[in-house]
């Protein structure tokens, strides 16, 4: 790709930044760019971790600029720069790659996000946002219809994920009332269930929300922290890349979690 489509890092990071606006959210890692590379970037790649199976692919596609939803540090990380970390940042360096990653703004975006993009392709309509910093959905299907039961959404989930889910509970008449937040959202259990879930969908399941969903009678679908978090990182990073005239390719690495 010649230099004449390449752009400024600066203008990067501010496109991401006026579409998420991270400032908003209480969040446990950095939001923006995490690790600096050159100034000038052509080429964009997305991902959903930044492990460095991604970081060795993205290298092989000639990329400037890698944006993941999960990034390199966390909190409550011990600081050192040894082991995996060392072997990340080495390739990043070595090759002066950029580093963004966003959590919870791209989790939140209303149309880019991991839960709109999730409720995309799931064919449901959101109607509202329920538990902290409003990150989880809450809607219908959204054709208008229901699903008869617990295990016609159980389908629906595996085939467009592609992946077998794991079901806590049963409904005792059709769903229409869908809750779901991506990721390690199980926590956001209690609070789908005080906005009125029959059923809700998230990539983990804990010890607590199997009893909570066979005594409160609404049903817990844990599909997958990576299957449910796929989404967002390739769609902001498409809308963005398209916006500034650069290149763009989402890179998928497989994850059992």
């Amino acid at each position: 790709m010649s230099s004449a489509t390449a752009i400024d890092r600066a203008a990067l990071l501010a496109a991401c930044h006026a579409e998420l606006q991270p400032e908003r959210f209480k969040d446990y890692g950095p939001n923006g760019l995490q690790v600096e590379g050159k100034p000038r970037i052509a080429k964009l790649v997305s991902g959903v971790t930044a492990s460095r199976a991604l970081i060795d692919a993205a290298i092989a596609a000639g990329a400037d600029a890698i944006l993941v939803h999960h990034g390199l540090f966390w909190r409550g990380q011990d600081g050192t720069v040894t082991g995996w970390m060392k072997e990340r940042l080495k390739r990043l360096l070595a090759h002066d790659i950029n580093l963004l990653a966003y959590h919870l703004p791209l989790d939140a975006h209303p149309t880019l996000g991991n839960n709109a993009q999730l409720g995309q392709r799931l064919g449901l309509q959101a109607t509202g946002r329920f538990g902290e910093q409003d990150l989880g959905f809450i809607g219908h299907r959204a054709d208008g219809e229901a699903f008869a039961d617990a295990d016609v959404l159980a389908w629906q989930l595996e085939h467009v994920l592609h992946r077998p889910v794991t079901q806590v509970g049963q409904a005792h008449e059709a769903i229409n009332k869908i809750a779901w937040c991506s990721g390690g959202a199980q926590g956001y259990f209690e609070s789908a269930i005080a906005a009125g879930a029959q059923a809700f969908i998230t990539g983990e399941i804990s010890e607590p929300q199997a009893h909570l969903a066979r005594e409160c009678g609404v049903v817990f679908y844990a599909c997958g922290h990576h299957a449910t978090e796929r989404y967002g990182a390739p769609a902001l990073a498409a809308h963005v890349a398209a916006q500034l005239g650069i290149a763009h390719e989402f890179i998928e690495i497989d994850n059992p979690a």
